[in-house]
């Protein structure tokens, strides 16, 4: 088999993160998770770059629009494509793909088969 796919999920409800973990894992994926912003950035210098993100946009700490942009300006993270999971689609980042809450898992799969 190739190399593992990995995917970090960037989410502060326990709920998602361990659902979204655990629906992903089942196919095959390497799944890291972070409850905030800040907690996704320290993860990433540790980690080879994910082949996508899953990120929600309203958190306490760093919300995901400020890990986006902090992202963004670091160039080995900025090619890392990234799904925006919000129920307010009108405060994500413009050009990146939003799905809104609640996740279907079908169509997230299906997105993450494209990405990765």
């Amino acid at each position: 088999m190739g190399e593992p796919r990995t995917i970090l999920v960037v989410d502060d409800e326990a709920d998602i993160r361990d659902s979204l973990r655990d629906a992903l894992e089942d196919e095959g994926y390497t799944v890291l998770v972070a409850a905030n912003g800040r907690d996704a950035l320290a993860q990433l210098p540790r980690l080879k770059p994910p082949c996508a993100i899953i990120l929600d946009i309203i958190m306490p700490v760093m919300n995901g629009v400020d890990f986006y942009a902090t992202m963004q300006a670091d160039p080995r993270y900025a090619d890392v494509p990234v799904i925006v999971s919000t129920s307010d689609a009108s405060r994500a980042p413009s050009g990146v793909f939003i799905m809104k809450k609640p996740l279907r898992v079908d169509r997230l799969l299906s997105a993450l088969t494209k990405l990765c």
